[in-house]
């Protein structure tokens, strides 16, 4: 059964920036899901009112560049993007 849950961008200062709302099986495939959102920043993930973890900023390795990986192929690359909240 899939549950609701949402993935939240926290700016430097602690507060949601925006929120991106998913469907998935469980907490774990909720974490995977979600860790896509972390090129942008680190993301707080909920169901309903219960947070499942805090995933950090994902960063490239010091060896690769964005031109390494090509169009489209970067690093935690997602053509999802958060709503404002």
């Amino acid at each position: 059964m899939m549950q609701q849950y949402r993935a939240y961008l926290v700016g430097e200062n602690g507060v949601f920036q925006s929120a991106e709302a998913f469907e998935a099986r469980s907490d774990a495939s909720a974490l995977l899901f979600a860790r896509r959102f972390t090129r942008r920043g680190d993301v707080e993930v909920w169901q309903l009112d219960r947070k499942i973890g805090l995933l950090k900023q994902a960063t490239l390795p010091a060896t690769a560049s964005p031109e390494d990986a090509g169009p489209g192929k970067q690093h935690g690359h997602s053509s999802a993007s958060f709503r404002s909240i």
